[in-house]
């Protein structure tokens, strides 16, 4: 505190103005971090006639990113603990720039492909920093509520704004832009951080060595489950691949706690998860954002496949999903302090819920574009009300010793449950072998179950009160 300054001074306290801006910085990065989740979907088709490359070797450049990223976040988040918020961030954000540049100029599709592992690579170690900063920087109650909003917003935003960048920037520049964009806005990212973010404390608190096995058997769990759902409804592959690959996917697990039980450094010590809320906001959190990355594909699918849309008028139509996100970023922090974070949780199950209920009558009656408006209304309040909440209950009561953990770990489900339910819901549901009714019924009929076992697991999770209570002002 400033000893000059008398408790009636009006003029702002730099230390919360300093936090807002890094809060921009940091949602900047969010931003283009989350476009890239999505923004690649319309344009691969221009992607593969640039290269020649089939469909089936197309799905590497979307599932190469949210894999290699989900799977090594939990790892960015160690690495945060350990070396420093600050220089992790930088760190992670120049290698998430350098490899945006250079995808964008790639020569040939296995550099497309190898530049798309080093963005999820470069995701995972920055965006753990990124949250941790943000729940260091604010402090549990409104004001933290209000920045997780405002975080979870931007990248819901972002999400849905790269199907309409896509279209866009495909039709206008070609698709290297989508990539190429976002390098100006990266080093913008990059001198804010320099310039606001505090440095780090001290040199690395720990000298062991990092847990690059648990790392490793982290991605490669999800990457062959996703394989393993894929190769199921392929009607020409044999099942003994799928098997295969479904075994290796559990082994996978089971090392990977075998490997954490033991380890002298484990990337996430067990002892993390005896903390039953939280685990319960990730189990949840890995549920629901599988059926949100489900509804893009089938918003998608359904505009493009069934009614006909151009791609630039498919990514147009699904603007309303992004307003109303923002509407619900205004929204949702009042209702979270009022009503607690597990009962928005449940609201925001319930919409994502209905949303699929509204997609799969829309299939059934071979209804028109407007027969979406009320599940995308429906989806915005799933995101607005579900991840915050369960955002906020995944990090309350995070310390500096283990803030990176909880954000790596609570984003790693985020992104790793979005991918594994577009290979159940989307990959099973669709599948050329499975064709035993409407696969968008089938596929939201899939994102229903999940939903109601995450409203099933996070009922019996206490509330945080930290949310509820007052501003100590």
């Amino acid at each position: 505190m400033r000893s000059g300054n008398p408790p009636s001074t009006r003029g702002l306290d730099p230390a919360p103005v300093r936090a807002w801006l890094v809060l921009c910085a940091m949602s900047m990065l969010q931003f283009f971090i989350a476009v890239d989740v999505t923004v690649v979907n319309i344009a691969l088709p221009s992607i593969g006639a640039d290269f020649g490359v089939e469909g089936h070797s197309l799905t590497w450049v979307v599932v190469g990113y949210t894999i290699t990223g989900g799977g090594l976040l939990m790892l960015g988040g160690r690495l945060s603990d350990l070396l420093g918020r600050r220089r992790t961030l930088l760190v992670g954000t120049t290698v998430f720039g350098t490899a945006s540049l250079l995808a964008g100029l790639a020569p040939s599709f296995p550099v497309l492909v190898a530049a798309r592992l080093l963005q999820g690579a470069g995701e995972a170690v920055a965006l753990p920093a990124a949250m941790a900063t943000i729940v260091l920087l604010f402090p549990e109650g409104p004001r933290r509520s209000r920045a997780l909003s405002v975080w979870a917003a931007v990248a819901s935003c972002g999400l849905v704004l790269g199907f309409a960048l896509s279209g866009i920037i495909t039709a206008h520049l070609g698709w290297p832009w989508i990539f190429l964009i976002s390098v100006p806005f990266i080093l913008i990212v990059i001198a804010a951080v320099l310039a606001l973010v505090p440095a780090d404390r001290s040199v690395p608190r720990a000298h062991g060595r990092l847990d690059l096995p648990g790392a490793l058997l982290l991605t490669a769990c999800p990457l062959l489950f996703v394989c393993a759902a894929v190769q199921a409804g392929e009607p020409d592959a044999s099942p003994w691949v799928s098997a295969a690959a479904l075994v290796g996917s559990v082994l996978t697990a089971i090392g990977f706690v075998r490997v954490e039980s033991r380890s002298p450094n484990p990337l996430v010590p067990l002892a993390f998860f005896a903390d039953r809320p939280r685990l319960r906001a990730n189990l949840t959190t890995m549920l629901l954002s599988g059926a949100l990355s489900t509804s893009f594909l089938l918003f998608t699918f359904y505009l493009q496949d069934r009614l006909g849309i151009g791609p630039l008028g498919a990514g147009l139509t699904m603007l309303p999903l992004a307003v109303a996100l923002i509407a619900a970023s205004v929204l949702v922090p009042r209702l979270l302090e009022r009503w607690g974070a597990r009962a928005c949780v449940l609201i925001g199950l319930a919409a994502a819920a209905g949303a699929m209920t509204v997609v799969a009558f829309a299939a059934v009656m071979d209804g028109g574009a407007a027969w979406l408006l009320p599940a995308m209304l429906l989806i915005a309040a799933g995101m607005g009300f579900g991840i915050v909440g369960l955002q906020y209950i995944a990090v309350s009561g995070t310390t500096e010793e283990d803030a990176g953990i909880a954000s790596g770990v609570q984003r790693a489900a985020d992104q790793l449950g979005g991918a594994s339910g577009v290979a159940i819901c989307v990959g099973l549901g669709f599948a050329p072998a499975l064709h035993t009714g409407d696969p968008f019924v089938i596929a939201a009929a899939l994102s229903v179950i999940g939903l109601i076992v995450g409203a099933v697991v996070i009922a019996r999770a206490p509330s945080p009160t930290a949310v509820g209570e007052p501003s100590a002002r």
